[in-house]
């Protein structure tokens, strides 16, 4: 098999809090092939968004990336200098992000946008960035494209505005797209719509994708492997076909027993408890009090990686043999 386009290995982000060390990415591993698309699925909280932006070092203070390496393209970015790594973004990773009308300048048109990326990387000159800007804006589907590369953000609806913004992550043809909650914040009809447009850009451009989400909804449609994050570690991944069919961990049975669609009248499903708060994380798994398999070891040490099938791993004493305590992971300090 061919070298992944991305490989992180034990990528570890830490908040400096009054409180003391606050640990929202806790030993993260995984891998993107070319032209895979994963899935990192979690509650809101759980660190998906922080491993994006940890991925491409743009963590806002006071976070700090604490450990790990991200092999990109068989480089680790963590090893490279900022002018480096602005290289990297938007030429090498585009990024989708959140809030569209938070990521736009309100006072730039549209346009301006786009050329703004293609000239950071020196792709195209003043004259040529409004055409390739209208070309992009044609390719993700926005109508009238002439005219509406002069609007501003605020002229524009929900659903153009993310269309905009997965043409700034385009622009460059990057190898890799990070799509943080694309859909969030859309009605269903326009989710479904920049759902359909990331899946054929994918194939017109030929990239890989990171689709962060809470909705295994969207998993099921897009991905070709999921990661599932539980407060900041990765508790089980493997290919979708897999984790859906035969989910080993216990938070990953919750999270898809509580997808809507069973007989009419009856109650949905609910996973007990809050998710905790990662300035106290409890000893041991932290899945562990919201567990209806739990045993004495687990709220004794974090469980280690076991692979349940080929590609499919889980952290989960239900298929570990003993307590050990894992390398990749940091325990909250004083338990919890």
């Amino acid at each position: 098999m061919s070298d992944p386009l991305l490989s992180v290995e034990g990528l570890t982000t830490t908040f400096d809090t009054p409180a003391g060390p606050l640990t929202a990415v806790n030993g993260a591993s995984f891998s993107i092939g070319k032209g895979e698309t994963l899935g990192l699925v979690g509650e809101s909280g759980s660190g998906k968004s922080v491993t994006a932006f940890s991925l491409i070092r743009l963590v806002p203070p006071p976070g700090r990336i604490t450990g790990g390496r991200v092999l990109f393209q068989g480089r680790d970015l963590m090893g490279l200098g900022e002018e480096e790594m602005r290289r990297v973004r938007g030429a090498g990773i585009g990024f989708v992000f959140q809030e569209p009308m938070a990521a736009l300048n309100p006072v730039m048109r549209v346009g301006a946008h786009i050329a703004e990326a293609l000239g950071a990387h020196g792709l195209a000159s003043r004259g040529e960035a409004r055409s390739r800007a209208i070309d992009l804006l044609r390719a993700v589907k926005i109508a009238d494209a002439e005219r509406r590369v002069d609007d501003y953000p605020h002229q524009l609806s929900g659903g153009m505005r993310q269309r905009v913004m997965i043409a700034i992550a385009l622009a460059c043809r990057p190898p890799l797209v990070i799509a943080d909650e694309p859909t969030t914040a859309l009605d269903v009809t326009v989710q479904a719509q920049i759902l359909d447009l990331l899946r054929e850009m994918k194939r017109e451009f030929g990239i890989s994708l990171l689709l962060i989400t809470h909705d295994l909804g969207v998993i099921a449609e897009t991905a070709d492997h999921v990661a599932i994050m539980y407060a900041g570690r990765i508790v089980e991944q493997g290919p979708v076909r897999a984790i859906f069919r035969s989910p080993a961990h216990p938070y990953t049975q919750g999270l898809l027993a509580s997808i809507p669609g069973g007989a009419a009248g009856s109650r949905l499903k609910a996973i007990d408890g809050t998710v905790p708060n990662l300035a106290m994380l409890p000893p041991g798994c932290s899945f562990a009090p919201r567990c209806g398999d739990r045993m004495p070891q687990c709220t004794q040490a974090v469980p280690d990686e076991t692979m349940v099938k080929a590609g499919h791993t889980v952290r989960c004493y239900l298929h570990s043999s003993a307590p050990r305590r894992s390398s990749g992971d940091v325990q909250p300090s004083g338990g919890g």
